[in-house]
C-alpha cells in the first residue's frame, strides 16, 4: 500500500493538472465561505 502511494506521488510529481487545480480552488473557496 505504501509503495503504491509513493509511486503515485512520483507519477504525479510533474505538476497539477487543470482538474486538480480546479478542485483545490473549489476547496479553498468553500473554506473561505
Amino acid at each position: 500500500m505504501i509503495p503504491s502511494l509513493k509511486r503515485l506521488q512520483v507519477s504525479r510529481k510533474g505538476g497539477f493538472t487543470l482538474i486538480e487545480l480546479l478542485v483545490v480552488i473549489a476547496i479553498i473557496a468553500i473554506l473561505a465561505g
